[in-house]
């Protein structure tokens, strides 16, 4: 029997399907993994960049991940090489990479995350990902090639411009737009329905359709602006995270008790 984990996301995608996501910066116990997995969620997304979860609480958070079914993926606070082998040596199973806005940098983050020939990660030893099994390390590196996603964020005009280039580049899984910081590079903070949100996802979608990648979005949370991205093509959806959902929740909560009050 084969000890590999499957990246769930990843097999979600290449069948075609949707792969939905859920953003992890407040939560910091290894249960938030089986309770996204039971509400319906595909791959979570453990966040290195803005939050202040540390190194250590997203490696346990990502290697609790594994045996439920989830996937877990990091995203990481730059392209130095150690933020994302130490993730993927600990249990991620994909990189999300902020601000790529060229080639160059694209390729950069496949390599770090791929090993020999693919690209130029260093083995680390025993993985999670692979339940910790015994094996010729070729065999390792082989199977944990195919199961680790890489995914480019576009997040500025640049990145936008350069889409086609970064979706070109091999190892390179997904490109997914954080629509927030694009929207504030273009001067436009807050405006999803502006037509240069609309001529962006459209090219980053042609570019990705153009050389077999994902199309990915975040940023945008409304049930109307997901359906409207999802129909123009979109598969890796960031459909929210922790904080938000948490916040929702308790106000409703809330403020249907004080409507007892008396």
């Amino acid at each position: 029997m084969s000890t590999v984990v499957p990246n769930h996301a990843l097999r979600q995608l290449r069948a075609g399907k949707l792969a939905i996501g859920m953003g992890v910066r407040s939560v910091r116990t290894v249960d938030i993994a089986a309770m996204l997995k039971t509400a319906g969620f595909d791959w979570m997304f453990i966040d290195c960049e803005h939050s202040s979860i540390d190194p250590a609480t997203a490696a346990e958070i990502a290697t609790a991940a594994l045996p439920v079914g989830i996937s877990p993926l990091v995203r990481v606070a730059g392209l130095e090489h150690w933020h994302a082998s130490r993730m993927l040596d600990n249990g991620a199973q994909g990189i999300v990479f902020p601000h790529i806005d060229n080639r160059e940098q694209a390729l950069h983050a496949a390599n770090i995350c791929r090993y020999p020939p693919a690209g130029k990660r260093s083995m680390g030893g025993a993985l999670p990902q692979l339940a910790f099994a015994p094996m010729p390390v070729n065999e390792a590196a082989r199977l944990a090639n195919e199961e680790t996603m890489v995914v480019a964020m576009i997040e500025s005009p640049q990145g936008v411009a350069n889409a086609d280039a970064i979706a070109a580049v091999p190892g390179i899984d997904a490109l997914l737009i954080g629509t927030n910081d694009f929207c504030f590079e273009c001067g436009i903070p807050g405006q999803f329905e502006n037509p240069k949100v609309v001529d962006a996802y459209k090219a980053v979608i042609a570019a990705c359709k153009k050389h077999g990648k994902f199309p990915g979005m975040g940023g945008m949370y409304t049930p109307e602006l997901l359906e409207k991205h999802i129909d123009m093509g979109v598969k890796l959806i960031l459909s929210g995270n922790d904080f938000q959902t948490l916040m929702q929740g308790a106000t409703a909560k809330a403020k249907a008790v004080r409507a007892f009050e008396k």
